[in-house]
């Protein structure tokens, strides 16, 4: 969003350079949904942070308009999306009305662990409406 605001490309380069940091640890799991550290001491047992995907997903997707690496973001986010529907999203009627579960809020305080959050949910919007936008905008063209 700093890119896009002020068209600096220090912020872009920042920007790409935390994607690749994401995409490249070697504990990120092959779902894209992260533990919530990627260097808790139990990984894989670690509970997930699908609040953390969400706002990835989302942000790579914004990240795919401007980067000459943008289809590898909007790869990435589109598999995280799809990780977060078909395996994180709670069943209807449950948990409340929240979209999402398995959120990390803050596991050191032992606070939040492994439930639905609603910014998890406001992110994952945002990322499905990104989504549509960009596969709208490329329809009409």
């Amino acid at each position: 969003m700093c890119y896009r605001e002020t068209k600096d490309p220090k912020y872009l380069k920042q920007a790409e350079n935390i994607a690749g940091f994401i995409l490249k640890h070697p504990n990120m799991p092959k779902d894209l949904i992260p533990y919530w550290d990627f260097n808790a001491p139990q990984i894989p047992q670690e509970p997930r942070d699908v609040s953390a995907a969400a706002v990835m997903a989302s942000a790579m997707l914004e990240l795919s308009t401007y980067s000459r690496n943008g289809k590898l973001y909007r790869a990435s986010a589109e598999k995280m999306l799809n990780s977060l529907t078909n395996s994180y999203r709670a069943p209807m009627g449950s948990d409340f009305g929240f979209l999402l579960q398995h959120s990390t809020g803050s596991k050191p305080s032992n606070s939040e662990v492994d439930v639905p959050l609603s910014y998890a949910d406001y992110y994952y919007l945002e990322a499905m409406l990104r989504l549509r936008k960009l596969t709208v905008s490329k329809k009409l063209y």
